[in-house]
């Protein structure tokens, strides 16, 4: 029923479905891997008491522990500092839920738990895989405070089930400057920073770059994963959480979501998209492509520019209708699992991985380190990859549509070729073909999806409203 002529795609979907194992994703992000600082201990977290079980089992397809020769994490050496220990339980990434649930419904239940976008909330939540983490989270304490807007759209029955320890960008805009000043275009950055960028100046640019091409040059605007942000910018996602039904609503036919359709389907239909797979920047940008947009790994580390490169980075543009900048990040958390008793550990835990993620010392030695694999990246491009969607420019937007059942939120059990849950198919599918050719519209996908939204909605919302006990 999703057909679409370009499988590359599939490509996209697959990665982004699970980026921490096998497209140079961050799985780990939530860890500080500081070697530079000594890791001291500190007053500002308590340890855990005598008497009470100190030991976490940590159910995971990867490990916080340090595999041999590697340096040990600081969450972890301050957890240890404060008499914990965490214990792995090795699971795959396809499998993590089947074996939760086996575990929880066996009552031999792991400790904790990693949160990704897709299916941890609300849907396994409702399905009692999860504790609220009131009773150890503070989230009008200094620790917790910066997080607490974000965590207000984790409840259920007024309660909290996700305190995040990090923010991380889903995806960037990396650009070359020599080839912007080139073009004599505008630099993004500079756009960013005067409050004009938005999708009306990122379009005409790379209208502008494609059309400029001479003889047999092909050029494009733009390759890789922006067309859910650019949703989500409006403020707006495709199912929203409605207080005054208490239930989670279709909002397929939100007219801020024509607009944002109308330039995906431009940007794709005037030969600006550049469909295929690219795996880092450097590779892009050869292939005569302006914008890279990827999360920040793609162009680090081992994807970092070289001596004499020049580039930049910019958040995905702001859409120039809406009221603030709206941006959703990947969230780093760690879920404690219903019917744990480890209280005292895991709120000492949660507290090590928050503290290093918080705490100055900590965040300048990461920066000192990431420099110093990164010589080539400015300080500049760091603010924007790092700091600045975390900061209170912009305004996180949780996106309940990946949460809400396997049809419409798991890639992962998708059966069509691009491997796209329904919700993740629909952010993008307007930059699609069908086997003739023919670039899909948006009127069209909502004929043809809005009737599996209502059904998958009204299927979940029967499970959550048993769940809230109405």
């Amino acid at each position: 029923m999703f057909k679409a002529k370009k499988i590359a795609a599939g490509a996209f979907a697959l990665c982004f479905a699970a980026a921490a194992v096998g497209c140079g994703g961050s799985k780990d992000d939530s860890s500080s891997h500081v070697d530079q600082v000594k890791i001291e201990d500190t007053d500002k977290i308590e340890a855990i008491p005598d008497g009470a079980d100190n030991e976490l089992e940590w159910l995971s397809y990867f490990d916080i522990n340090p595999t041999k020769g590697a340096e040990k994490r600081a969450d972890l050496t301050l957890f240890e500092k404060k008499g914990g220990k965490i214990n792995y339980t090795n699971t795959t990434s396809m499998t993590k839920y089947d074996t939760l649930a086996n575990r929880v419904l066996a009552n031999d239940v792991p400790d904790m738990f990693w949160y990704e976008q897709k299916m941890t909330f609300p849907n396994y939540c409702v399905k009692g895989m999860f504790q609220p983490v009131d009773d150890i989270v503070d989230f009008d304490s200094d620790l917790w405070a910066d997080v607490k807007d974000t965590a207000d759209q984790f409840t259920l029955k007024g309660e909290h089930y996700v305190a995040p320890v990090k923010y991380v960008a889903n995806s960037v805009l990396t650009y070359d400057k020599d080839v912007i000043e080139a073009c004599a275009l505008d630099d993004p950055y500079e756009l960013y920073m005067n409050d004009e960028w938005n999708w009306d100046t990122w379009y005409d640019m790379m209208d502008e770059y494609v059309k400029g091409a001479e003889g047999d040059e092909q050029r494009y605007g733009v390759n890789g994963w922006f067309a859910p942000f650019i949703f989500q910018s409006t403020g707006h996602t495709l199912i929203e959480y409605d207080a005054d039904k208490d239930e989670y609503v279709s909002n397929i036919t939100d007219p801020n979501f024509d607009r944002a359709t109308d330039l995906l389907y431009n940007i794709s239909k005037n030969g600006m998209y550049y469909g295929d797979w690219v795996g880092q920047a450097s590779d892009c940008f050869k292939k005569n492509i302006l914008f890279f947009a990827m999360g920040p790994w793609a162009a680090s580390d081992t994807h970092t520019p070289r001596d004499g490169s020049n580039w930049g980075i910019v958040p995905i543009p702001s859409d120039p209708n809406a009221d603030a900048k709206y941006t959703s990040v990947e969230i780093n958390a760690y879920m404690w699992v219903k019917g744990s008793t480890k209280k005292e550990a895991m709120k000492t835990w949660l507290e090590c991985a928050k503290l290093v993620n918080t705490d100055p010392t900590y965040i300048e030695a990461d920066k000192e380190k990431f420099f110093v694999n990164n010589p080539n990246w400015t300080e500049e491009m760091y603010q924007m990859a790092y700091s600045e969607l975390s900061s209170s420019n912009w305004v996180q937007l949780i996106d309940p549509g990946y949460g809400i059942s396997t049809t419409l939120s798991n890639d992962d059990a998708a059966a069509n070729d691009t491997k796209e849950a329904v919700v993740a198919y629909m952010y993008s599918s307007v930059m699609k073909t069908d086997d003739d050719g023919a670039q899909y519209t948006w009127t069209q996908l909502r004929e043809t999806y809005s009737g599996t939204i209502d059904s998958e909605l009204k299927t979940f919302n029967e499970e959550y409203k048993k769940f809230i006990g109405k």
